[in-house]
């Protein structure tokens, strides 16, 4: 049996997955690009919000990078002065990141420029679509791991 390209693409669900990822991650970067910002930016301040300070790992499993990429960003960050970097008090062999001051006041803005294309992106998916959409990817990384 021959299978078509065509046919191929229907029956991959990754392709299919990650042609969506791409789409909305590529709307997310040019609107947060846009603030002067990167996606990977974004979600490090989002995470550290909370003022309450988070070691690397934290930060990475949440921003979803790897260990030297969010090196990586949070130099840049720490050198346009959005983060700052401190030892923890309890465990000297511990660095935690906080959100600057000037990083707090990015943040508000940045997560505006998502929003707004959230908006863009369910307008163009449907209410109702995106809804479902978000309840079985959430199933699927439950049950996936």
């Amino acid at each position: 049996m021959t299978t078509t390209p065509a046919a191929v693409s229907e029956l991959d669900l990754a392709r299919a997955l990650t042609l969506v990822e791409r789409s909305i991650v590529q709307r997310l970067g040019e609107a947060l690009k846009a603030e002067g910002a990167t996606l990977e930016e974004w979600r490090v301040l989002s995470f550290l919000a909370d003022d309450a300070g988070h070691a690397m790992a934290e930060v990475a499993e949440f921003a979803l990078l790897t260990a030297p990429t969010l090196t990586k960003v949070v130099d840049r960050m720490v050198s346009l002065g959005l983060v700052l970097r401190r030892v923890d008090d309890t465990d000297r062999r511990r660095v935690l990141v906080f959100a600057s001051d000037r990083g707090n006041e990015a943040l508000p803005r940045w997560t505006a420029a998502v929003e707004r294309e959230k908006d863009h992106i369910v307008t163009a998916l449907g209410t109702e679509e995106t809804a479902l959409l978000r309840t079985l990817l959430q199933r699927a990384s439950r049950r996936l791991g």
